[in-house]
């Protein structure tokens, strides 16, 4: 579903400086100097409505988190819950994934979430899937040399063809869970889409990977 256009949306990004970095190009391998605390960079591409975000930063205050949102019409409800949440150890960039080596130097991220992201069925749309390899190059390089890339998605075709993709560009799977929910994993923080799917009884696709 679309998000409805929010014309006041550009002004209120521009308002909560303390939670939308401004100028995210220019933190490029600085990002520690944005938080407090030196900590381990978390990064989630698609945050959407920042349930997950400010679920995980609440749960690991030893972690800084990024999340990434393309949508400024969507992003502004994550600053919202970002506010709701207290927590200091977030910040929100309103980029493209597409832009990632712009954004942060090699060895930065130590974990990239993958939320229910678009699964961009038709064939021709294949290299907007975000674990197309050209993507898969770029988590590569921000990522440190142990970091993690872990996917969630509702979608069984993205989640098969994710595999497929993984595989060929080398990685290793470290976790494929085809029921999240069946497994009952008490450190799950479940997005908005998420609550959304499993309450309609559809299964949560899971995997957790690192590159060699």
């Amino acid at each position: 579903m679309r998000a409805r256009h929010k014309p006041w949306a550009d002004d209120y990004l521009k308002e909560n400086t303390d939670i939308i970095e401004q100028t995210p190009t220019e933190r490029k391998g600085m990002w520690k100097d944005v938080f407090q605390d030196n900590q381990p960079l978390q990064l989630e591409i698609g945050t959407g409505k920042g349930q997950f975000i400010s679920g995980m930063a609440k749960q690991s205050p030893n972690k800084n988190f990024i999340g990434m949102e393309v949508v400024k019409s969507i992003i502004v409800s994550a600053v919202e819950k970002v506010k709701e949440s207290g927590c200091e150890n977030i910040r929100l960039i309103n980029e493209d994934a597409e832009d990632l080596l712009d954004l942060f130097e090699p060895n930065e991220v130590e974990t990239i979430y993958l939320n229910f992201s678009d699964p961009w069925p038709k064939n021709r749309h294949e290299k907007r899937r975000l674990t197309y390899k050209t993507f898969l190059e770029k988590y590569k390089k921000i990522l440190k040399e142990n970091g993690k890339l872990v996917l969630k998605t509702d979608n069984q075709g993205l989640f098969e063809y994710s595999l497929v993709s993984f595989s060929q560009f080398g990685c290793k799977l470290e976790e494929v869970t085809l029921d999240l929910h069946a497994v009952d994993d008490p450190a799950n923080i479940m997005t908005e889409y998420e609550e959304k799917f499993s309450a309609k009884g559809q299964p949560i696709y899971r995997c957790v990977i690192s590159f060699t």
